[in-house]
């Protein structure tokens, strides 16, 4: 892994701090390409980022640096997908585990001289292999999931792998069929409101027919279908009294107007979209490369061919005041696909502790210290 920074800078420092794991066999490299200013647009908001990738199965936190250069931290965590802001860390749901990160140094030290936040695993969730797309937490500490391999919003508790929820009135049973590809939630007043479908199928893999236009946001909360007709919605946001969506098979930001029941595009992004987190006035959105060369049967490709444009792997940065696009990183090489994105505040270098290797052997912190 590498990173560059399109600004020109005469005098550049001397070493770009880099941590990461091993690299996984027939892998390759990825490179991280930084529009200009990206690097002092984080500087200036003391702000840094991470993102997942399934395919390569790593978490990659980027941040402004501490000396005058762009920071990365990548760590390999099998199945990578969805990341869920916590006080003083994060979560992250893998394989079949949903593991949770915290900040571990003392207020006001570093790392090496360098690093100015240490996310260290501390707890884990064993799910099994149920396929986890996304994570909320309640402010009583309740930790719902997306499960979309059975279709369901469930609990994470000690009950079980996941205890049942909800899940849509049109799914007859709790089985490991993924019928309609439930992907995504979010909360509402600290209830699970609004999920994201693919299609509204009760047979396995049914939700594959309707990629191209059978997608639903359903409002969890009474059943009621609030907009329909998407192609394959992902990652629905509350933000600033809207409801936003990612209609990831088209390639369109937007938000639903949960009384018209419309989905009012705002920006067309040259990708697969899914990863969305807010900051301010910005929203940073997650681009991915489609799987097989083409968006088969998709809105996305006949979007791609009009434009006479290619897609990309990256993060787009939008100014939701003048709704363009105001910086990007695009990412290259072994990385073709991101799931999901997080924001770290107050952070200008964080490091993420691994599983692989003896660092989480030597790390040990002192609780109350």
């Amino acid at each position: 892994m590498n990173g560059k920074n399109n600004q020109n800078n005469p005098n550049p420092p001397a070493q770009q701090p880099v941590v990461s794991d091993s690299v996984k066999a027939n892998a390759g490299p990825f490179h991280l390409d930084f529009s200009d200013d990206f690097q002092i647009w984080m500087k200036e908001n003391s702000i840094s980022m991470a993102f997942s990738t399934y395919t390569l199965g790593k978490v990659v936190m980027v941040g402004p640096g501490t000396n005058g250069n762009v920071s990365a931290c990548e760590r390999n965590f099998g199945r990578a997908m969805s990341l869920m802001p916590m006080e003083n860390g994060f979560a992250l749901s893998t394989l079949f585990h949903v593991w949770s990160f915290y900040h571990s140094l003392p207020d006001g030290k570093t790392f090496n001289n360098e690093w100015d936040k240490l996310y260290i695993p501390r707890q884990m969730h064993i799910t099994g292999n149920v396929d986890v797309h996304d994570i909320h937490k309640t402010k009583d500490k309740t930790l719902y999931a997306a499960i979309t391999a059975y279709n369901c919003i469930a609990k994470l508790d000690e009950q079980g792998s996941f205890t049942p929820f909800w899940k849509p009135k049109f799914i007859d049973d709790y089985v490991a069929e993924d019928r309609c590809h439930l992907n995504g939630f979010c909360l509402e007043n600290d209830e699970v409101a609004y999920v994201s479908v693919v299609g509204k199928s009760n047979v396995a893999a049914g939700w594959r027919d309707h990629r191209k236009d059978g997608g639903l946001i359903i409002d969890a909360r009474n059943d009621e279908v609030i907009c329909e007709g998407l192609s394959m919605p992902h990652t629905p946001r509350l933000y600033n009294d809207k409801l936003w969506v990612l209609e990831a098979g088209a390639g369109w930001f937007g938000w639903v107007d949960v009384k018209t029941k419309k989905f009012n595009r705002v920006f067309w992004c040259p990708g697969f979209l899914r990863g969305l987190r807010f900051y301010k006035n910005y929203a940073l959105i997650g681009l991915s490369l489609p799987r097989n060369n083409v968006f088969s049967g998709l809105p996305l490709d006949d979007e791609l061919k009009q434009r006479e444009t290619h897609p990309v792997c990256a993060i787009y940065v939008i100014d939701l005041d003048k709704e363009k696009l105001v910086h990007h990183l695009v990412i290259r090489g072994s990385v073709s696909e991101i799931y999901d994105i997080l924001i770290f505040e107050d952070t200008l270098q964080p490091m993420l502790i691994g599983l692989e290797g003896e660092e989480i052997q030597r790390f040990v912190y002192l609780g109350g210290q």
